[in-house]
């Protein structure tokens, strides 16, 4: 792919009511391209700073369905309370495409990220990554990922209601919790992201079963009460903790799996983390 010019990566941009630039383009991912949709905030041109933050968001959707309108309300948020330029990732779906193509598209995209930053003002030495369910886990697989690789300098991390465990064995009890997904559901999904049983147990696809957690971002994870996923999401942030991984964690009452994406005062918490992450 040819070099895009300097602050324009995209050849056409649209603008909403948030003043925030939109743009895509596309790039080879694992297996078959992907999109990238780029946020740029208005005070990317009214700020004397040389450069913002960048930060590559993840959408939901249980590793087979969701795209880059899904993570939309997200991305305009991260982008104008950080602020930051944000990198809304398009990533393979199962089962057409099961692991690892969508943390390999996510390491496609990250890598792109830290070539093409000054291209759009960003500062590839202030990276930080957020994902929403599925995208919760491909946030994790990225950042070990890039700590073995060791070309992605990644500054934070933020996990939103993830899928971290494809045994489902520290989910929550979905009667008591009156949660909105059950452990159906998730194995579903498991299921197609993950066909083969030995995958199940690769540190790029269970988080939980990772022995080797030292070295990634600081982190923030965020929890629904009325989530059966928010035990697994905060047993992983003791492990976090327990690894010496700085590690915040916040869960939000009366609220379900589902609205947590969208919920404003869990994504005040998201952009408040990474505006001092970065």
């Amino acid at each position: 792919m040819s070099r895009p010019s300097r602050h324009n990566p995209c050849e056409t941009t649209t603008s909403g009511p948030d003043e925030v630039t939109v743009c895509e383009t596309r790039i080879p991912g694992y297996a078959q391209e992907v999109t990238l949709r780029l946020y740029r905030p208005a005070v990317a041109r009214k700020t004397l700073r040389p450069s913002l933050p960048v930060v590559l968001v993840f959408h939901g959707g249980g590793f087979t369905k969701g795209g880059l309108d899904d993570a939309d309300p997200a991305a305009r948020f991260i982008a104008t309370h950080t602020p930051a330029f944000v990198i809304s990732v398009g990533y393979s779906l199962a089962p057409a495409h099961p692991f690892p193509a969508a943390p390999g598209d996510a390491y496609r995209a990250a890598l792109w990220a830290t070539e093409h930053a000054k291209d759009f003002g960003g500062a590839a030495n202030r990276l930080g990554v957020a994902g929403y369910d599925a995208g919760g886990h491909i946030v994790a697989s990225l950042t070990f990922i890039a700590r073995d690789q060791g070309d992605v300098p990644l500054k934070a991390q933020v996990l939103i209601g993830p899928m971290l465990d494809p045994s489902l064995t520290r989910v929550g009890d979905e009667t008591l919790l009156s949660s909105d997904i059950t452990i159906a559901d998730c194995a579903k999904c498991y299921r197609a992201y993950l066909p083969e049983a030995a995958q199940r147990l690769h540190p790029y696809a269970a988080p939980l079963e990772s022995r080797r957690l030292a070295g990634l971002p600081p982190a923030l994870i965020v929890t629904a009460q009325n989530d059966v996923l928010h035990v697994e999401a905060e047993k992983y942030a003791g492990q976090l903790i327990g690894a010496g991984v700085p590690t915040e964690v916040t869960r939000f009452p009366r609220v379900s799996h589902a609205d947590l994406a969208a919920n404003p005062a869990a994504l005040a918490a998201v952009a408040n983390f990474l505006g001092r992450r970065l």
